[in-house]
């Protein structure tokens, strides 16, 4: 006798329990009932109904004007940065100016500035400290109530 005995050992028996398992069949999809306005549009193909102009345009003449920007950051430059940074901006009123160097996560590294600085455009320098590592930094530079935000990378 051999030490398989017979050929039957080694064969896979076919897997009847796939064919009994049965599918559920669904005979009729679940409705879900909610009131939702249809969507209509307030305007046709980028045409604006005249009565609306006319009635937007009073609402504007009501509302008091939106102040006028007080910062304008021009240029931020050279960038990279190596060890002195130039700011050309404009004020369009006597305001304090602070110019901060911010770290990936928002931690202030450095104040590089914070003086009352007159109206105009001008040009601001100043120097980066030694102590500054090699990467992407923020300038945060805030003048009154705004402010704006440049990525800078320093060498």
């Amino acid at each position: 006798m051999s030490v398989f005995g017979s050929a039957n050992v080694f064969a896979q028996k076919p897997d009847s329990s796939i064919n009994s398992i049965r599918s559920k069949r669904i005979n009729k999809t679940p409705q879900i009932k909610v009131n939702i306005p249809t969507y209509k549009p307030k305007y046709n193909l980028g045409f604006i109904q005249y009565s609306d102009i006319i009635s937007s345009s009073k609402t504007i003449a009501q509302t008091p004007a939106k102040q006028d920007k007080v910062l304008s950051v021009i240029k931020v430059y050279p960038n990279p940065v190596d060890d002195q940074i130039n700011l050309l901006l404009r004020l369009d009123k006597e305001s304090n100016l602070s110019v901060k160097i911010m770290d990936l996560l928002g931690n202030e590294v450095v104040t590089l500035s914070n003086e009352r600085v007159s109206s105009g455009e001008q040009t601001k320098s100043y120097t980066i400290p030694n102590r500054l590592n090699t990467g992407i930094y923020f300038l945060k530079i805030v003048a009154g109530n705004e402010t704006v935000v440049k990525r800078i990378s320093v060498l």
